[in-house]
């Protein structure tokens, strides 16, 4: 038609009217298609450094409650890499609440979260140690030579502050602690000591409470064998798992374990208490050297004993099989003035020593420690269910002198020596060797306590003597609290 269109014209038209059509439709239904538009997930990805830090924060607070809501903290978390390495600034209660300042496609997908949580679990697997094995070649979970446990090295990590400590009142718990070691009984006005907490470098440490412990524990006896920083040990569980109070429920079961006051005695031998509800049992055996004694003369009331180096004592071989956790300690009593006080004469084999390499302090110390390791570990098979524990050397702080030549531990500051272990290793080296290769655990306390120096005593006993300080023992509540909190995630 003149004038008009013509029809190659308008048949080009109409394709091309047919394909934008087709593609518009396409555009809407596609799934292909419509992925290249961005979507609101892409738009808001966290980088790798903020997912790190976020979980951590979420994974405190499930661990912690509301037991530390206003405590701020800040921690650091080490990769492989050091591009990877992210310090964690002071997080507020605030913070955690609102989800750290994480983008809401993140809180709300848990796919990301289920991601991360699968990836952070692959990189602990790759840090584990793996279980040692028996002489069948079978993993057992006792069999290890340190603190590790399932990968966590609970002696590495740092000292924090926790406004929720301590975990009982030093005023109150006086049916099980000494009034010589509740610092809150004696002239002494600074307590910032007690506000202190343990954090694992590169695991959770599960939260203290009785009711978990005893829960854990129910119808098992947990026994302290050792010398006076056992005892402490003992008095501070027994605070902590009972709050504090009295617990007039809580019976005294010693004479089962023949742990009564002997005529004459100042105190028995030990104390044994049962928490009826859950039929859990406490004891504590007093064996500062870890060995048998036995009287030289028996007829003769001022007799010397026999110092069994390489024999346990006789309490531990008799109750061993009734005993379900087992912790033992020695080290402070094994110098010249303490043996001689006691009239201790070290024996082997059943007569006086004539070993050379023996014949000095540390040898005699060292044989009894590895001969009592090799002992238990020997009975280990028999009790299946034994958890036994050796725990490491609790660290004496005598500054300008010893204990009777006017050494003092005046620091009130604490942490003024520094506040983190770095190292992988124990600080009692022949504690963790004794350990190695046994079934016999190692209670790996001595770095973390080493911090402490402002924890002691001091000159603040109540029983002072002019110009003598206890740098030795320790406050309670105090640091014997943490010995048995890494005691506990340990069970």
């Amino acid at each position: 038609m003149k004038g008009g269109l013509k029809v190659p014209l308008i048949s080009l038209i109409l394709i091309g009217f047919v394909c934008a059509s087709v593609i518009i439709l396409a555009y809407v239904k596609s799934p292909f298609l419509s992925y290249w538009t961005p979507s609101q997930d892409r738009v808001f990805q966290i980088s790798p450094d903020y997912k790190v830090k976020d979980e951590e924060v979420l994974r405190e607070r499930n661990r912690s409650g509301q037991s530390e809501e206003n405590v701020n903290f800040e921690s650091s978390i080490s990769n492989s890499s050091t591009k990877d390495k992210v310090t964690e600034e002071p997080i507020t209660n605030t913070a955690i609440e609102g989800s750290a300042g994480i983008p809401p496609s993140f809180t709300q997908k848990g796919g990301d979260l289920k991601a991360l949580e699968e990836k952070n679990s692959s990189k602990e697997q790759e840090n584990e140690v793996a279980a040692p094995l028996n002489s069948a070649g079978v993993a057992i979970e006792n069999m290890t030579s340190d603190s590790k446990d399932h990968g966590c090295n609970y002696a590495k990590g740092r000292w924090v502050t926790d406004d929720s400590r301590p975990l009982y009142s030093g005023f109150h718990c006086k049916r099980w602690l000494s009034a010589m070691w509740a610092c809150r009984l004696t002239q002494r006005t600074d307590f910032e000591y007690e506000k202190l907490r343990w954090r694992p470098r590169d695991c959770e440490m599960e939260e203290f409470t009785g009711v978990k412990f005893l829960k854990k524990m129910e119808n098992k006896t947990l026994a302290f064998i050792g010398d006076s920083l056992g005892r402490q040990q003992f008095q501070s569980l027994m605070c902590m798992i009972t709050g504090g109070e009295d617990r007039p429920d809580v019976l005294d079961v010693g004479r089962d374990y023949g742990l009564v006051k002997a005529r004459h005695a100042v105190r028995p031998d030990g104390w044994a208490y049962r928490f009826p509800r859950t039929q859990t049992t406490i004891l504590y055996y007093w064996s500062a050297s870890l060995c048998n004694l036995t009287p030289i003369n028996a007829s003769n009331p001022l007799t010397d004993y026999a110092m069994h180096l390489d024999r346990p004592p006789a309490f531990l071989s008799r109750f061993l099989p009734r005993f379900d956790v087992l912790v033992l300690n020695t080290g402070h009593h094994w110098n010249r003035g303490k043996l001689n006080a006691n009239r201790w004469v070290m024996y082997v084999d059943g007569v006086p020593k004539t070993n050379r390499k023996i014949a000095d302090i540390n040898g005699a110390k060292n044989l009894t420690i590895h001969s009592i390791i090799k002992w238990v570990d020997s009975q280990l098979p028999k009790y299946p269910g034994l958890k036994a524990f050796y725990r490491s050397i609790s660290p004496r702080h005598f500054f300008n002198g010893d204990w009777n030549t006017g050494g003092t531990c005046d620091n009130t500051t604490p942490l003024s020596g520094g506040k983190e272990v770095l190292q992988d290793e124990s600080s009692d080296a022949g504690a963790a060797g004794a350990v190695k290769g046994t079934a016999v655990k190692l209670l790996d306390i001595t770095a973390l306590s080493q911090l402490r120096d402002e924890g002691h005593i001091s000159r603040y006993s109540i029983k002072s003597t002019p110009g003598v300080q206890d740098c030795l023992h320790w406050c309670l509540p105090g640091v014997p609290d943490t010995w048995n909190e890494v005691l506990f995630a340990q069970l």
